[in-house]
């Protein structure tokens, strides 16, 4: 199933190199007048920008970490690894261009958006906030996410959502073999296709996919979507910017979960792990 937005569509007036304007950040500024002292924390009025051709990842961090300001920008990030991760206060990141591996991991109150796609381990040990991704994501998306809500507008490689602790993961497109293993808690929602393994060794995680199922996993079985569980998934669709309707309809989807039956280890179930 083709994704929810197209991945190749990521800002281009704000990615490319000839487009970053003056105000952006340097390796010795911390950018416009905006911004405070060092860690003030949130609350300046303004958007501070950082031009990650200009700078590091670690500056850039090493703010957000104590942010002076409510609102930042990220140029040119080329594909570099842990940006925004760690961050704990509730600012607004957008990210203009490719992210890669652990992108906003460990998030626990901003509102990140990447407008391109992601490696490894975006989201990944999440607490709260909103993380959302224009394009697509690699494998381990929303791994061990313990809350918040993840956003993925295209599609997600293998093992998404990976020992899910409480976090909502909605995808637009498909999901790889092996995602929702071992998820103990919060609500898979995928609105394409998943791959082989689903929901391996599922506790008490909630999968809904509106396509196909390549095959389900350890213990994973499909369960009765009950009224609940449709206005459950509408709340979701809608926080994740879909419309519970028509195509995406509650009731177009399917509901997975547990058959409780690896909970505890026993004997004359040891060929099933």
């Amino acid at each position: 199933m083709a994704p929810l937005s197209d991945p190749a569509t990521v800002d281009p007036a704000t990615v490319g190199p000839a487009t970053v304007g003056p105000a952006t950040v340097g390796p010795a500024t911390v950018g416009p007048a905006t911004v405070g002292p060092a860690g003030s924390g949130a609350g300046a009025v303004g958007t501070v920008t950082f031009d990650l051709a200009a700078t590091t990842v670690r500056a850039l961090n090493s703010e957000l970490h104590a942010p002076s300001a409510t609102s930042y920008e990220v140029l040119r990030p080329q594909g570099a690894h842990a940006i925004a991760a760690g961050v704990h206060a509730p600012v607004t990141i957008d990210i203009r261009g490719h992210a890669g591996y652990y992108c906003a991991g460990m998030n626990d109150g901003a509102m990140i958006t990447v407008h391109g796609s992601v490696g490894t381990g975006v989201a990944e040990n999440m607490m709260s906030g909103v993380v959302r991704v224009r394009g697509d994501a690699s494998q381990s998306a929303g791994a061990t996410g313990h809350g918040g809500l993840l956003v993925i507008e295209g599609s997600a490689s293998m093992r998404c959502g990976i020992s899910m602790k409480g976090i909502d993961i909605v995808v637009g497109g498909d999901i790889g073999p092996m995602s929702a293993f071992m998820a103990q808690a919060g609500r898979l929602v995928v609105c394409g296709d998943a791959g082989d393994g689903l929901g391996d060794s599922i506790y008490e995680a909630r999968i809904y996919v509106r396509g196909a199922a390549g095959g389900l996993g350890a213990d994973c079985v499909e369960k009765e979507l009950r009224p609940e569980h449709l206005v459950e998934l509408a709340e979701l669709l809608t926080a994740a910017g879909i419309e519970p309707a028509g195509e995406y309809a509650p009731e177009r989807f399917r509901r997975y979960g547990s058959a409780r039956g690896l909970y505890h280890f026993a004997t004359h179930n040891s060929t099933a792990y």
